[in-house]
């Protein structure tokens, strides 16, 4: 397998995303054809290198987010788009599921403005399709420095043989 500077290297572009709980998340995105590389982290905040206990009593303003490479020739960014808004409620402020706090906050962070640019066309095409009755809490703000999660976080449910749980399906 290929370094994560090897397949930037090599035309792949990075994703981050934040929609709740970062197990599940990573869990889906680790599943789409054309995605290499993921891992958990945190993202967004205001502490260097937080720790799980530090971002989970929510004062270092950083989310739960996954990091992700993708190939854009096999799988363009807009699918990974898609995937997100159906992964999670969009619209529950600071909640998913039963996971409540800032760190648990949905949120694209860009890497280029071209991601920016279809992240808030995606977004606001969504909030005017009438598919939820309460508007888009989503922040679409650049990416900053990722602090990546301790090691028993990364795949978790496949180092766990567990699965789901903290995917809300509404």
């Amino acid at each position: 397998m290929l370094s994560k500077d090897e397949l930037l290297g090599k035309g792949y572009e990075t994703a981050t995303f934040a929609a709740g709980c970062f197990w599940g998340v990573e869990a889906v995105f680790r599943k789409v054809e054309g995605v290499e590389f993921t891992q958990v982290g945190y993202t967004g905040g205001n502490k260097e290198n937080p720790t799980y206990k530090e971002v989970c009593v929510g004062n270092t303003g950083h989310a739960e987010a996954v990091e992700l490479l993708f190939n854009p020739s096999i799988v363009p960014y807009g699918k990974l788009l898609e995937l997100f808004w159906e992964m999670h409620d969009p619209t529950s402020l600071n909640q998913q599921g039963p996971d409540i706090g800032s760190q648990y906050r949905s949120a694209i962070f860009y890497h280029s403005e071209e991601q920016k640019y279809k992240a808030v066309a995606s977004k606001k095409q969504l909030d005017q399709s009438g598919r939820f009755r309460n508007p888009i809490v989503t922040q679409i703000v650049p990416a900053g420095p990722f602090y990546r999660a301790e090691e028993y976080h990364q795949q978790y449910f496949e180092k766990t043989g567990t699965e789901g749980g903290c995917i809300l399906k509404y």
